[in-house]
């Protein structure tokens, strides 16, 4: 699982049968300060997330196709749920 933050939309004019009326948004993966940021990414909605928001990201294709019900779908990133808020705590010595 992965946090990340929705920074844009993919819009296709012709696309794989398996994205068909599913959303497709860019997302920036969230790191902790100090730390180098990975690359964004694109993840299938499952959501109704919108730019901005903060995300749950399930990165695995087994899992992504589980969680859309498609066992021969070709997708490895699909967004799970919309996160509210995340607080990061210092670990204590």
């Amino acid at each position: 699982m992965i946090l990340a933050k929705v920074v844009g939309t993919v819009v296709t004019t012709i696309s794989h049968p398996h994205y068909k009326n599913r959303r497709l948004l860019v997302v920036q993966p969230l790191v902790m300060p100090g730390d180098s940021p990975d690359g964004d990414f694109i993840a299938v909605d499952n959501t109704h997330a919108g730019i901005g928001d903060t995300v749950l990201i399930n990165r695995e294709g087994n899992g992504a196709r589980q969680v859309l019900k498609n066992p021969d779908a070709c997708i490895i990133s699909v967004i799970v749920g919309i996160v509210d808020s995340v607080s990061v705590e210092a670990a204590k010595p």
